[in-house]
């Protein structure tokens, strides 16, 4: 029976995916610690562990434990949480419970930061990966819209006012070029990330020289095995009993990167609905306002930008975190890091969903697109009239200041009259400009105005984008589900 008598995250019910809960549940957690549990024991078997000349584990050891690892008896954790207020010995005892023949290695030499540590990595890094697939897709979706649209002229704006011409495509590649930059961010992060390895109580791995009887050489095998089992290139060389908390911040970073690239998507599409030009995918029965039954809002462009907004702020947490540790450790840490990078992947795959459905189904209204621009057009056809009429003998001066007059007028036409743009007119009426108004017309070709917008898109997505698509292939074609 669903409980309706607590708090439950929107994250979890509303946003966030299966794969991405799944990788920061419990299960996911407690596996994790257990499979470093048994790497760690593999370890000391292999670097031959002894007591009086005896192995101190055995190959049962081990078999036992692998048995074990999927088995959790949470059950037994939770009772043994109560009595001695720690998580990582009450799981250790419940690991011990299943494993009688090994509970006295488990765990052996390591301090909490150990499993606890290591397993944040791990789930990090695992988390990043489900992230990059997601944003590939989003790239992908958007170089098809590129592509699509690349010769389709619109009005392009700075500061929100009527600029030059661009094309819809192009404007779609200032979006994937924010969107490929963060690829290259989370790539060189995704690539430099490394275990904490076993360090110890305070970084000096004391512990496992006690315990091979300070055998230096060996006890320096340790991190290098363990990282090779876990699927690690390599350990950090130096830490704390932690590994540094910068760590923490940069992958955050990386979500915020995303998210701002996200944001700024998701501000263009509602600007471009305002305007009627572009709409996110309104699905048949949806419904836009519970007032206004014609309405058609923006809803999950709007969701976008609100959950980019709390992933910005998140990557303060960590921040704050790594730069206020004390020495070796504190544990000021835990509890922060137990809300801030859970939930900001979780915000962060969220994101990436909406962004995923939002760009696969962008409706374009072509037509609309086309009048406003040319509404706006005489105004940009200026030059061009300009110079066609110094070619004839105008003066170049004089003719400036009369189109400058003429504009002032049309744009007065326009605002305060509420009429059409009249600039034409008052330009082929004028004499000094000896030009007819169907030779002005024929300078309205919107393809004249909007530069090398083209061949940027083709030559963007063939020399930039597609490369990294085609070399990911196997990530493309996702399919995702939005709840609400």
């Amino acid at each position: 029976m669903e409980r309706t008598d607590r708090y439950i995250s929107p994250l979890s019910e509303r946003y966030a995916s299966e794969e991405m809960q799944y990788i920061f549940s419990q299960d996911m957690k407690f596996k994790t610690w257990r499979r470093l549990w048994i790497a760690l024991a593999e370890t000391e078997m292999e670097l031959g562990l002894s007591e009086n000349g005896k192995p101190v584990i055995d190959k049962e050891m081990i078999d036992e434990l692998k048995a074990n690892a999927d088995n959790i008896n949470y059950d037994v954790a939770r009772e043994r949480e109560k009595e001695v207020r720690h998580d990582v010995m009450s799981h250790v005892y419940a690991y011990g419970v299943q494993c009688p023949r090994a509970k006295g290695i488990i765990h052996l030499g390591a301090t909490s930061c150990y499993v606890g540590d290591n397993t944040d990595i791990i789930v990090m890094t695992k988390a990043l990966k489900l992230i990059r697939k997601k944003l590939l897709n989003v790239i992908d979706r958007l170089s098809v819209f590129a592509d699509r649209y690349k010769a389709l002229p619109t009005l392009a704006f700075t500061h929100f006012q009527p600029a030059q011409p661009t094309t819809v495509g192009k404007r779609a590649t200032l979006w994937i070029n924010d969107f490929m930059t963060d690829l290259e961010e989370l790539d060189f992060v995704l690539g430099s990330v490394k275990l904490l390895g076993s360090k110890g109580t305070t970084g000096t791995q004391a512990s496992f020289l006690e315990l091979f009887d300070g055998d230096d050489e060996t006890v320096e095998r340790i991190d290098p095995m363990i990282a090779a089992k876990m699927g690690f290139k390599e350990c950090v060389p130096v830490s704390g009993q932690t590994y540094s908390r910068k760590l923490d911040s940069r992958v955050i970073n990386v979500l915020s990167q995303i998210a701002q690239s996200a944001h700024k998507l998701s501000n263009d599409i509602r600007l471009l609905q305002h305007l009627k030009q572009v709409e996110e995918p309104f699905e048949k029965n949806q419904i836009g306002s519970s007032a206004m039954a014609y309405k058609r809002n923006p809803m999950r462009s709007e969701r976008i930008a609100s959950l980019c907004r709390y992933i910005m702020v998140d990557a303060l947490n960590p921040a704050i975190t790594a730069a206020s540790q004390w020495f070796e450790r504190t544990l000021d840490d835990s509890a922060n890091k137990r809300l801030s990078i859970p939930e900001g992947f979780l915000a962060c795959d969220g994101v990436l969903d909406l962004c995923i459905n939002v760009t696969e189904g962008l409706v374009v209204y072509d037509k609309v697109i086309t009048r406003q621009l040319m509404s706006e057009l005489p105004f940009m056809a200026t030059e061009n009239i300009l110079m066609d009429a110094v070619k004839k003998g105008g003066d170049r001066q004089e003719l400036h200041e009369a189109i400058r007059e003429l504009s002032m007028r049309a744009g007065a036409n326009v605002k305060r009259e509420g009429r059409e743009n009249n600039l034409l007119d008052l330009i082929a009426s004028d004499e000094r400009f000896d030009v007819s108004k169907e030779e002005l017309e024929r300078l309205l070709d919107p393809s004249r105005y909007t530069g090398r917008a083209v061949r940027q898109v083709e030559s963007f997505l063939e020399d930039i984008v597609r490369p990294v698509l085609s070399e990911n292939s196997g990530e493309l074609g996702i399919d995702v589900s939005i709840k609400v």
